[in-house]
């Protein structure tokens, strides 16, 4: 029993200096784009699980997760969080190391949330960081041992939100960047996303913070991003619990019609149970959606 307990002990200390030396870059090489002057610093809060919820993000970062055997292809992931925070562990650094399993770079994104504080333009802010994201992993690319045509995006719940605009507005890219650097992902995975900020499907509080509380119709539809998708949106993977109480499953069944309309490769695996934010874990079933994903990876060629 004993050396269990020292092995168990032993592996989670492990886990933690891991989590503690991954390499953290600077999104932005100079000034943060779309920032103003302001007194909000970051936020970081410590739940009863030991997971860290950030809030209030004021310089955004990659946080680097290179694999053993890489294959080449890269994902960056976007925590969820209602884009008034960001569950930093379990949808993000662990699903980080779960990728590398699989061969795969990872990059956990902390992204700036919505805030008029330090903001000119809070609505554009989480997009502006994504795409810089897939902006400087492509750039990067040689240092990073990846190939620049083999970059996913996956999000959990807002993050999936904003994984799915920057899958459906890469044409043309906010803020004022020079770079010509493709900001269009090449494979999506949403989870238990938001996708759409109609009255019918919206998550009132991804919706408002983003957006405010009274936005004009035209902005609610241009981020509702099933009525964006089209034939040139990246191959999407998604998985929703049929129970969810917080962000309806017919915010991936819509995705997945929109897919299906314009011929989009999407595959969606749906569970009876499991409810909100279960990141890789729901306990509600034997099944693995993480193994379902790395099929449809391979089935794909991205694991090759």
């Amino acid at each position: 029993m004993r050396a269990l307990l020292l092995s168990f002990l032993l592996s989670l200390s492990s886990s933690l200096l891991m989590a503690q030396t991954q390499p953290v870059i600077a999104l932005y090489p100079g000034t943060v784009p779309n920032s103003k002057s302001s007194a909000v610093q970051e936020v970081a809060k410590k739940q009863a699980s030991g997971s860290v919820r950030i809030s209030q993000v004021v310089q955004p970062t990659l946080t680097v997760y290179k694999a053993a055997k890489a294959n080449g292809t890269a994902v960056v992931v976007c925590p969820g969080g209602g884009y008034a925070m960001l569950a930093m562990d379990h949808e993000g650094h662990d699903v980080a190391r779960r990728f590398n399993e699989m061969g795969i770079t990872a990059f956990v994104l902390k992204y700036r949330l919505p805030n008029d504080q330090s903001q000119t333009d809070k609505s554009i802010t989480p997009l502006l960081d994504a795409q810089q994201a897939l902006r400087l992993v492509r750039q990067r690319a040689a240092e990073f041992g990846i190939n620049p045509g083999r970059v996913g995006l996956m999000g959990f719940s807002a993050g999936g939100h904003l994984a799915s605009t920057a899958g459906t507005h890469f044409a043309t890219p906010v803020g004022d960047a020079k770079d010509k650097t493709s900001v269009r992902p090449d494979f999506l995975m949403l989870i238990y996303p938001v996708i759409s900020l109609s009255d019918s499907l919206m998550h009132a509080g991804s919706r408002n913070n983003l957006l405010g509380e009274k936005p004009t119709a035209e902005k609610v539809k241009l981020y509702s991003n099933e009525l964006q998708v089209t034939a040139q949106t990246p191959p999407t993977f998604l998985v929703h619990a049929q129970d969810d109480q917080v962000v309806k499953v017919q915010n991936s069944l819509a995705f997945y019609e929109a897919c299906l309309h314009h011929k989009v490769p999407v595959e969606m695996h749906l569970y009876p149970l499991g409810g909100h934010g279960f990141g890789m874990n729901n306990k509600t079933t034997k099944d693995n959606w993480t193994d379902r994903l790395q099929n449809w990876l391979d089935a794909g060629g991205w694991l090759r």
